[in-house]
């Protein structure tokens, strides 16, 4: 199979190391360095995350990276003749005797997701999912927020996600809200943990149940007469209930329930 050979600017091609991809990495990449080796020439002893991030890796979503067969972390210092493999996040997966890239499991799973991604946002917290999302969110504030909150920063724009503050975030592929949210729900392993209608799809308030006639004076005549069971927003006053919009919008997810 052939190689692609990557050098970065102005430096003197003194060493040398392979780097090998694997699985949704390879999105980051151009199709001819897919999927196969990568020669990639170097001076010094770099870091192993500034080779990483030259080829168009973000570091966030790397997860393993095994040089010559040992795991190393973001610390190691590139050597000539190392041969790299670089894996993406597994959560599903118990890599606990292997350095994880990360600074621990996602298994709180909470969300901050950049502008264009609002419907995204709405989907999610109707699953159950503390999501914040608003259309007016820049950049730096993005950044603090994943990393003060502990939030996965979700974004279309992978250029956010070479921080280097930033070590929970991931590049949403799909450009449609329905694929968007079952992609999500399959890179971070949520299904098991999907809570339809307990966040607020306005404010990402908790949902509670609510007597119906604390707030029938609220209700237009025919949820007044065919539902029974009702929930508010705690933060907003939103009221929900399990109509026909229920089952349509989670087979419209193709999400069991």
């Amino acid at each position: 199979m052939g190689q692609n050979r990557r050098r970065p600017n102005n430096s003197p091609p003194e060493n040398e190391a392979v780097f090998r991809f694997y699985e949704e990495l390879n999105d980051f990449l151009p199709p001819e360095s897919r999927k196969r080796d990568i020669r990639y020439a170097f001076g010094g002893r770099p870091g192993i995350k500034d080779p990483l991030e030259a080829l168009g890796v973000p570091h966030t979503e790397v997860d393993l990276i095994l040089v010559n067969g040992i795991s190393r972390g973001f610390d190691y210092r590139l050597c000539d003749g190392d041969r790299v493999s670089v894996y993406p996040v597994f959560e599903s997966l118990d890599l606990a005797p292997l350095i994880r890239l990360r600074p621990g499991p996602l298994r709180r799973t909470r969300f901050v997701l950049d502008v264009h991604l609002g419907k995204l946002a709405r989907y999610l917290r109707l699953l159950g999912f503390d999501t914040l999302y608003r259309n007016d969110y820049g950049d730096p504030e993005l950044v603090r927020i994943s990393v003060e909150e502990g939030r996965i920063l979700l974004t279309r724009d992978r250029r956010l996600l070479f921080h280097r503050a930033v070590t929970r975030g991931y590049w949403v592929r799909s450009t449609r809200p329905e694929r968007q949210v079952r992609e999500v729900v399959r890179r971070f392993d949520l299904a098991a943990r999907i809570k339809p209608f307990h966040r607020c799809a306005v404010c990402n308030g908790i949902i509670e149940p609510v007597a119906k006639g604390e707030i029938a004076h609220r209700l237009q005549p025919l949820t007044r007469k065919y539902h029974r069971d009702f929930s508010r927003c705690r933060s907003c006053g939103k009221i929900y209930w399990k109509g026909s919009h229920y089952e349509r919008l989670l087979e419209r997810l193709e999400i069991g329930h």
